[in-house]
């Protein structure tokens, strides 16, 4: 009878779980499941608008996806994102690293260390428009950067350099402007994982003579690496779904030469111009790539190798 009684406390314990599990449910499935569902199914319509002429929706398969892969476009800005995530990225995890081995340390004592914490945190909670604007102005043709370079005779001041309409030194400035945001994250992130590190083990090292880069090559780097994974793909998820610097650097053209128009920049031209049914067939590549992407990191980072 005891038993009895004991299992039936559980089940009623048990059962406020599922109750506080259900707003969750509830917002997910409002607000995550059913726009993901009708956006496929919107994508094999032909639904747009030239005009005031409202054209579809017309069911018409496959066609909005084989435009998609035919017509070169998702290749092009494909590659314009991924040059631009891997030009703020790898500064990122490299001064993240740095930093993170340097506060984590208990025997360099850093002064104040909580307040450079937070000061390099500061800039990832500044709006991502806001940062755009201000290195919109800082490198405009008449801003203080080139009257910077003028004033110490590295420019001609009668032909300022126009740093938006070059190439790579409008895809250098977006993927800095990514760097400066989100290196305070990661840094955090990675110092959080380095002081998890049982200390023993350093201890052990140094009593064996191997000095601080052995130590961080042996020892912290391995055991760092899921936080590494993590920081990773959840940065190549970000980095796929960038907008909004490039959206205001360029005014929504994405020039130089569309080399700095990203998929999302793409995504949102259809939905402005009403074609739903492409906007959603993109919407669901984006998913597909993002997945065989983050996929592919995964698997690449947590080999046994």
């Amino acid at each position: 009878m005891k038993q009895q009684h004991k299992k039936s406390k559980v089940v009623s314990f048990n059962k406020w779980g599922y109750i506080f599990l259900i707003p969750f449910v509830v917002v997910y499935l409002v607000f995550s499941f059913v726009p993901l569902v009708s956006t496929i199914y919107y994508s094999f319509f032909e639904k747009y608008r030239v005009g005031v002429i409202e054209v579809g929706p017309n069911w018409i398969w496959f066609d909005n996806y084989k435009t998609l892969l035919t017509n070169g476009d998702l290749i092009t800005y494909t590659t314009n994102t991924l040059v631009m995530w891997i030009i703020g990225f790898i500064p990122q995890l490299l001064v993240s690293l740095l930093l993170g081995s340097w506060f984590s340390d208990t025997r360099l004592r850093i002064k104040g260390s909580a307040f450079f914490k937070t000061v390099i945190y500061l800039p990832n909670l500044i709006m991502a428009s806001a940062f755009a604007m201000l290195f919109f102005t800082l490198f405009s043709d008449g801003g203080p950067i080139n009257a910077m370079l003028q004033s110490i005779g590295l420019q001609n001041p009668e032909v300022p350099y126009k740093w938006l309409q070059h190439v790579w030194s409008a895809r250098g400035i977006v993927g800095f402007l990514n760097f400066l945001m989100w290196f305070g994250n990661t840094t955090i992130l990675l110092m959080a994982g380095m002081m998890g590190i049982d200390p023993s083990l350093f201890e052990a090292a140094e009593v064996d003579g191997a000095n601080a880069t052995q130590v961080f090559w042996k020892i912290t780097l391995p055991l760092l690496r899921p936080i590494l994974v993590f920081v990773l793909i959840t940065s190549l998820v970000g980095g796929i779904q960038m907008f909004d610097v490039p959206q205001i650097l360029t005014n929504g053209t994405g020039d130089p030469m569309r080399s700095s128009m990203t998929l999302i920049m793409y995504l949102n031209k259809h939905l402005f111009s009403k074609n739903y049914g492409m906007a959603g067939a993109l919407s669901v590549v984006l998913f597909i790539i993002t997945g065989i992407l983050s996929l592919l990191v995964y698997k690449v980072s947590t080999s046994k190798d």
